[in-house]
């Protein structure tokens, strides 16, 4: 049973690869992933803001509550049994900084993909209706 949606880019290449390495581990079915450049997407939750979802990575919980971020990031690697891998993301001075280093790769995440994967957007992207 989906305890967490997760509503993502998937024309950046980094996010993209996060996100193929969640679905591996999904093996319980406890994750949902949603490209928020899919063509239907504003039909199928057109509660979720665009704009707000390409600044910040969003999630919906079991629950229906949102939470953003690397609360997003923390809880869809623990629900696939890899807490321990971001359990640093809950050290008290250590998530202040992790916070300022999540806005800082949000904002620039086509920039970074570019330089370490050598593409801004990847090939999902086109397939989502997205320009490039």
């Amino acid at each position: 049973m989906t305890q967490l949606t997760i509503f993502f880019d998937g024309g950046c290449p980094l996010c993209a690869a996060e996100m193929d390495h969640l679905v591996r581990l999904n093996t319980e079915a406890k994750l949902a992933f949603e490209n928020i450049y899919a063509r239907d997407f504003s039909q199928r939750f057109p509660q979720i803001d665009l704009e707000a979802a390409d600044l910040v990575l969003h999630g919906q919980l079991q629950s229906g509550e949102m939470i953003y971020g690397l609360e997003v990031t923390y809880q869809a690697w623990a629900l696939v049994g890899k807490r321990h891998w971001v359990a640093i993301l809950r050290w008290p001075l250590f998530k202040q900084c992790a916070e300022i280093g999540y806005r800082f790769f949000a904002k620039h995440r086509h920039r970074i993909s570019r330089l370490l994967m050598g593409k801004a957007r990847c090939e999902r992207c086109a397939l989502a209706g997205r320009p490039e």
